[in-house]
């Protein structure tokens, strides 16, 4: 993006969201399912060779300016690193009735403007929120984690409304490294333990996946019926997006419409809608 990121010419120069990583793709393909649901750090984005971060996966840690009250709508746009993330929160009016957050997600403008001038610098990972008390506006949550050094805004499509402006990294820094999924079962106890699911042993739905270091499947701890949550890691940062699934039998089915998860990648979105059977 152009330094001046109030004139729309210089803010979406690529305004659609960017392709999978070459990585992503080749997951997605049939045979790759099974890949996908690998949870070994082997697989994990940090192991990429090309990433400047340890090997762990990033705390959500806020950016430097996260907190400025206008997140960077006026004066300087705030300051993110690589693999970063931040949540931006807003009130949109639509001038009646308030969608739901999968309808407001599709009226936030992406404006990328990298260094390099390929790609995107950032992606929504997740949305959540709901109407204002008095019902005339839409609290929104958009978790933004930053992937590669340029400029990024979000910008509201019905009144073209800045909502959220940053610098991510600097030139010259590298970008994030490759994107794969790791997908972790709930136990559904009360100290939030977590079963890693392994697909390196099959499964083309989620209740037939082993666990880690297990000979039983989540279909053995995952009772027909029972609720559980799911959490899913597809991000530069190495943030977990979290939903809440139930068990109908040879399927899973969300209970609850929200978060919106992954809007920027619909093909992640697309596979991990098959292995749930959603």
């Amino acid at each position: 993006m152009a330094k001046n990121t109030n004139k729309k010419k210089n803010v979406g120069a690529r305004k659609t969201a960017a392709a999978p990583s070459s990585g992503a793709r080749r997951w997605l393909a049939p045979a790759a399912i099974i890949v996908m649901l690998t949870a070994s750090a082997v697989i994990f984005y940090y192991g990429n060779s090309g990433k400047r971060k340890p090997s762990a996966p990033a705390a959500v840690a806020p950016a430097a300016g996260a907190n400025t009250p206008d997140m960077g709508v006026t004066g300087e746009p705030i300051k993110m690193k690589i693999a970063q993330a931040v949540m931006v929160t807003v009130e949109l009016d639509f001038g009646g009735q308030t969608p739901s957050i999968a309808e407001a997600i599709q009226q936030i403008d992406r404006g990328y403007a990298p260094d390099d001038g390929v790609g995107r610098t950032f992606a929504i990972l997740d949305a959540y929120g709901e109407p204002t008390p008095d019902g005339k506006k839409l609290h929104m949550s958009m978790h933004v984690s930053s992937e590669k050094p340029g400029m990024g805004t979000l910008r509201f499509k019905r009144t073209g409304e800045l909502l959220w402006r940053a610098r991510i990294g600097a030139p010259g820094d590298a970008p994030a490294g490759q994107k794969n999924l790791m997908i972790q079962l709930g136990k559904g106890t009360a100290d939030g333990g977590v079963y890693v699911l392994d697909g390196t042993r099959g499964g083309d739905n989620i209740l037939n996946a082993y666990l880690q270091n297990s000979q039983q499947r989540a279909r053995d701890v995952w009772p027909d019926g029972a609720e559980r949550e799911l959490t899913f890691i597809y991000s530069a940062c190495g943030c977990p997006v979290k939903v809440m699934c139930r068990r109908v039998g040879e399927r899973t089915m969300r209970t609850k419409d929200t978060p919106v998860i992954f809007p920027d990648d619909p093909e992640v979105v697309a596979t991990i809608s098959n292995l749930m059977k959603w």
